[in-house]
C-alpha cells in the first residue's frame, strides 16, 4: 500500500479530536477526551504536547491504523508571528516560538507541536499547519487604535472561517476570491471576519477580548474598569489574563466552558442562562452588522454563521433575525477543522500547494 495517509489534528482543552484520512476516504475519527487530573502538574498547555501526543499515537495503534503509511500530519495553527494565509511546514522557528509561548500560550499552539512530535516518531512523516489562527490580512486601517503604542491583531478562527466561506462559494458556483462575505464562527471563542474578494480585511482580536464573549472569553468589557481590577491588589496578572481568556464568558457565569450545556439549562427554563445567551447572540449581531461598514458600500454577499454554537437553532434564531437584512444567511454548523485539514493535506499529497516558509 502506498504511503498516502493524512493524520489531522485538533486538540482542545478538554479533548483531542483527531482523523485520518485516505485522500477523501476518512479511515478513522475519534474525539480523545481527557480529565483534568491527566495534565496536573502541567502549567502550560505546550507543556502536555509529549503526553497527548503519546496517547494519540497509542490511539491510533489500537485501532489498527497503518502509521507508517502516515505521510502528511497536520494541526491547526497556534500563536505565531503575523503570517500569510496558506500551508506551513513545521520547522525550528516555529517549534521554537509555540514552545516559548513568545505570542501566548493557548491550548491551539498544541496543533504544530504535536503534527511535529507525532512525525518525528514515524518512519518518512512530515509536519505542517495550514492557515493558523495568526493569518493577517487585514487593511491598515482596522489597524489603528486610540493608542498609538496599540495596535490591533489579527487573531481570528482563520481556518474555519476560510473553508466556510470557501465552500459557500462553491455551492453558488462562485470563487471565494471573487465575493463578499462575513463570517461568524461561534466556538469556544467567537470570531467575526470581512472576507473581501478572498481576503479577511478586518475581524475582531477574539483571543484577547475584542468582540462578543464567548464560552470561554470575556469579550469586550468596559476598560476602565477592568484597569482599575488589575490595579486593586486583589489579583495577578496571570489571573487577570485568565478572566479574559480560558475562565470569562459563560465559563464566568456558569463554571462550564460547554455552550452546549448552558444551552440545555436555557431550554430546561433556567432564566440566567436565557438572558445570558441572548445577550451573547445580541453582541455577535452587533459585530456582524459593524463588519458591513467596511466593505466601503460593496454589496455583502452572503453572512455564514458556523462553529459549535451555530447548532443551536434558537442561539442562531436570535442571531439571524437581527441580521438577515444585510444580507442572505448561510448556517454551517459546527467546525470543519478536520475537514479543512484534510483538504490541505491533500493539497499536499498532489503538490496542488506552495509549501510556505516559517
Amino acid at each position: 500500500m502506498s504511503r498516502e495517509l493524512i493524520l489531522a489534528l485538533n486538540p482542545r482543552m478538554q479533548f483531542t479530536r483527531i482523523a485520518v484520512y485516505r485522500m477523501n476516504t476518512t479511515v478513522f475519527l475519534k474525539k480523545i477526551n481527557h480529565k483534568p487530573e491527566d495534565f496536573n502538574g502541567f502549567d502550560r498547555y505546550v507543556d502536555q504536547a509529549a503526553l497527548r501526543a503519546k496517547i494519540i499515537l497509542d490511539e491510533l495503534k489500537s485501532n489498527d491504523i497503518r502509521i507508517d503509511d502516515i505521510a502528511v500530519v497536520i494541526g491547526r495553527g497556534g500563536l505565531l508571528k503575523p503570517v500569510k494565509s496558506g500551508v506551513y511546514k513545521v520547522n525550528d522557528s516555529m517549534v521554537k516560538d509555540l514552545s516559548s509561548c513568545e505570542y501566548g500560550d493557548d491550548v491551539v499552539n498544541l496543533g504544530g507541536l504535536l503534527a511535529n512530535t507525532i512525525a518525528s516518531e514515524l518512519s518518512n512523516a512530515d509536519a505542517f499547519i495550514a492557515d493558523p489562527v495568526v493569518v493577517d490580512e487585514l487593511e491598515d486601517i482596522a489597524r489603528i487604535t486610540g493608542r498609538p503604542e496599540f495596535k490591533k491583531k489579527s487573531i481570528f478562527h482563520a481556518l474555519n472561517q476560510k473553508i466556510a466561506a470557501r465552500k459557500y462559494a462553491k455551492s453558488v458556483y462562485k470563487k471565494y476570491e471573487e465575493m463578499n462575505i462575513i463570517v461568524a464562527h461561534l466556538g469556544g471563542g467567537i470570531s467575526i471576519g470581512a472576507h473581501r474578494k478572498g481576503r479577511v480585511i478586518d475581524a475582531n482580536q477574539a483571543y484577547d477580548g475584542d468582540g462578543p464573549f464567548s464560552p470561554i472569553r470575556s469579550g469586550s468589557l468596559p476598560m476602565g474598569d477592568v484597569i482599575r481590577e488589575c490595579f486593586s491588589g486583589k489579583y495577578t496578572q496571570e489571573e487577570m489574563l485568565n478572566k479574559q481568556t480560558g475562565k470569562g464568558g459563560l465559563f464566568a457565569h456558569f463554571n462550564t466552558y460547554s455552550g452546549y450545556d448552558v444551552c440545555k439549562m436555557r431550554d430546561a427554563g433556567d432564566a440566567k442562562a436565557t438572558e445570558v445567551l441572548a445577550a451573547m447572540a445580541y453582541q455577535v449581531s452587533k459585530s456582524i452588522a459593524s463588519m458591513y461598514a467596511v466593505f466601503d458600500g460593496e454589496p455583502v454577499d452572503a453572512i455564514i454563521i458556523t462553529g459549535g454554537l451555530a447548532k443551536d437553532e434558537q442561539f442562531v434564531k436570535e442571531i439571524k433575525t437581527r441580521v438577515d437584512k444585510i444580507a442572505p444567511v448561510s448556517i454551517q454548523p459546527g467546525a470543519e477543522v478536520l475537514g479543512a485539514l484534510s483538504y490541505y493535506g491533500k493539497m499536499i499529497l498532489r503538490k496542488e500547494t506552495e509549501i510556505l516558509e516559517y
